[in-house]
């Protein structure tokens, strides 16, 4: 499915992408046989009460905004479709900045890293920031012997 992207802000680089990470995620919760009215009635940020409209849900979809929804409307997002906030928070990022995070793994329960980067770091770039985060998480374990 392709959705056209409205046009972006005079100045504005960056454009949403047209079948973006939160419009998938919003599409996904329709396919699963959510309503867009059902969404919007949960769509409630539970730290200010916020709401996200039908029709903005709707926009969202169907003709993402230049503008990315603010964190209150993110957690009303989040909330609606019964996701942590971090998900909608990271289909946000990756939708409009076209910012992507890449979890490493491999590491025991204590240890949970994340390393975020942008498109068009080199791989040289990417393997020696985790080179340096895995020194990081060894040093920190052999001290704690």
């Amino acid at each position: 499915m392709t959705v056209p992207a409205t046009a972006p802000e005079p100045g504005s680089t960056a454009q949403p992408t047209p079948t973006g990470a939160l419009s998938q995620l919003i599409q996904e919760a329709l396919d699963d046989g959510e309503s867009y009215g059902r969404l919007a009635e949960r769509a409630i940020d539970p730290e200010t009460g916020e709401t996200v409209s039908k029709p903005y849900l709707q926009r969202v979809v169907k003709n993402p905004p230049s503008n990315p929804p603010t964190v209150p409307m993110m957690r009303a997002i989040a909330a609606a479709l019964g996701k942590p906030f971090t998900r909608v928070q990271e289909a946000t990022a990756s939708q409009w900045l076209q910012y992507e995070a890449t979890e490493l793994a491999g590491y025991d329960a204590e240890v949970r890293i994340i390393v975020g980067h942008l498109a068009g770091k080199s791989k040289a770039e990417l393997m020696q920031w985790r080179m340096m985060i895995e020194a990081a998480d060894r040093a920190r374990r052999e001290a704690d012997e």
